[in-house]
């Protein structure tokens, strides 16, 4: 029934199929639960934590993460992992701690529309337009990674597998909004860790454990630090590279002003589960290389010749699922990357609709409709963003590699905006204009650096981390500089979203488990102990 890499069941299909038919129905059970603009773009701000703490995680982890970062497992060994350690958790949880407070505290329903706020209207014009431009082009990654990958195991054309995708978003986005989208990746979650968990044990089992792996992988390839003394290593950068690039400005950039996962946060049901959203994801995020990371290295031990012998590293989970997997199983490892595909595209395409209905459509052409009109544009927004992540999707297959393309994106967008945040949320004095050109600033310098700068790097991940600290540098002086030049917004204005203009919400009086500062502390700790570990 199939002429790619696997030969598909009956039940194979009925678990796909049956999929497919899930998540229709929650889209049109959503339906009823949605109609203010609040239900569609903020799923009423009610959602629990757990179910926003792991939406907020799945966001990010798209099939394009799982084969991504399995490949550059196969490819590069644990030291892979820092885009899941220190390229995350520290962030997730300052952006709890110390960055949803005034999130929260301003209501509003969108980054953007924070940056209004705290500056002016210019600013928030800006980021909308980066930003909405920025997550069309994410969602086309997601659609043609998804085309190329089943063209492969499952011999479906891109094109088929491209439009297939792509509807089922569109109707169930459009039904049931942004709770459809956070709904469908907490099942997406449970579905990964159903499907693709079980080929790892496996692997490992069959490979003698830990140690057995160890012995039929490169050296080196089992730590995450050893080799970063230089940059005679798989990243091309030294520690120092790192842990500026990736580990401050790179991470803090997306896990703290990405819409994508901060719509998440906003989705909850008060200030500290709303706080405690980024944190909850933080001990799930930990653990995530053990379905991805280790998945590439189990890979390279079974397929010693995979990137060799013209198969590709991306091509190290379905391999595997090829080898350990009986029929029943791999349809249910199937359904558990179209659910990572899908899921991921739905979280772009729902944080587009959010910021193109109020950010740019309400800002600047209809600014007094009712609220019912807002909900048909964003239903309309949804069939549009499908649509021109459907053209999108063909422009990233002209592009070599599709992680470095997400990487490079994000340092021309999320690395100038946290420049503008940073000082904006600690800093009372940063001023309007000065948060305007210190964002131009940064987005015009990567650019500059990126096409224009003969600037040589080992390898392009060091190049992205590179260009995203300089492109910080250059947002922090900028917005700096004018803002002593010009005239800050009165400090009555700033009430709860700035540093110090408003009281800071104290836990004392709650228990150990529901208070965001510990179980930051906590997830801190195991950060710290799992690096000590994979050193």
């Amino acid at each position: 029934m199939s002429s790619g890499l696997f030969d598909l069941g009956f039940i194979d299909y009925v678990i796909i199929a049956a999929y497919f038919i899930f998540v229709l129905t929650i889209g049109f059970m959503l339906r009823k639960h949605t109609q203010t603009g609040e239900d569609f773009f903020l799923s009423g701000r009610a959602l629990p934590t757990w179910i926003t703490g792991i939406a907020f995680m799945s966001a990010n982890l798209g099939a394009t993460e799982i084969l991504g970062m399995s490949a550059g497992g196969a490819e590069y060994g644990m030291i892979q992992a820092h885009f899941y350690w220190i390229g995350a958790i520290p962030a997730m949880v300052f952006m709890g701690l110390y960055m949803m407070p005034f999130y929260y505290a301003s209501r509003a329903r969108s980054v953007p529309e924070y940056l209004k706020l705290r500056f002016n209207e210019a600013t928030r014009g800006v980021n909308a337009i980066a930003f909405a431009g920025m997550t069309i082009l994410v969602a086309g990654i997601g659609l043609y990674s998804m085309g190329i990958i089943f063209r492969a195991i499952l011999g479906w054309s891109l094109t088929e597998s491209i439009f297939l995708s792509a509807i089922i978003v569109l109707v169930y986005v459009t039904l049931g909004g942004l709770t459809s989208s956070i709904f469908n990746e907490v099942t997406q979650f449970f579905l990964i860790c159903l499907g693709i968990l079980p080929v790892v044990i496996i692997g490992l089992y069959s490979l003698g454990g830990w140690d057995g792996l160890v012995d039929k992988i490169p050296e080196g390839f089992s730590h995450a630090w050893g080799d970063l003394g230089t940059t005679d290593n798989s990243l091309g950068a030294s520690w120092i590279g790192v842990v500026l690039g990736l580990g401050f400005v790179t991470s803090f950039a997306y896990w703290t002003t990405d819409f994508l996962v901060v719509q998440r946060a906003f989705a909850a049901k008060n200030l500290r589960s709303a706080q405690m959203t980024p944190i909850f994801a933080s001990f799930i995020k930990m653990f995530i290389p053990a379905i991805t990371i280790l998945v590439g290295l189990v890979a390279l031990a079974v397929f010693p010749d995979i990137g060799t012998n013209g198969t590709s590293y991306n091509m190290a989970l379905p391999l595997l699922i090829s080898e350990y997997y009986p029929i029943g199983m791999v349809g249910l490892g199937i359904t558990a990357l179209m659910a990572s595909f899908m899921s991921g595209m739905a979280g772009n395409i729902s944080a587009f609709t959010t910021v193109w209905t109020y950010d740019i459509y309400q800002a600047y052409i209809k600014k007094d409709a009712p609220d019912s009109h807002y909900v048909w544009m964003g239903r309309a927004a949804t069939v549009g963003g499908v649509a021109l992540a459907i053209a999108t999707s063909y422009m990233a297959a002209s592009f070599p590699s599709i992680m470095d393309y997400m990487q490079t994106l994000f340092s021309f967008v999320n690395a100038p905006i946290f420049g503008v945040f940073l000082l904006g949320m600690f800093w009372k004095r940063m001023t309007p204009w000065g948060g305007f050109w210190a964002l131009v600033s940064g987005i015009t310098f990567a650019f500059i650096f990126y096409f224009l700068l003969p600037v040589e790097f080992p390898t392009p991940n060091a190049g992205n981390f590179w260009r995203a600290w300089w492109v910080w540098v250059v947002t922090t002086v900028v917005g700096i500089v004018v803002s002593l030049f010009t005239t800050p917004k009165p400090e009555k204005e700033l009430k709860g979203i700035v540093l110090g203009a408003g009281k800071y919400r104290s836990y004392k009086g709650f228990v150990w488990y529901k208070r965001p500062g510990v179980l930051g502390i906590i997830s801190l700790a195991l950060f710290v102990l799992i690096n000590i570990i994979f050193w």
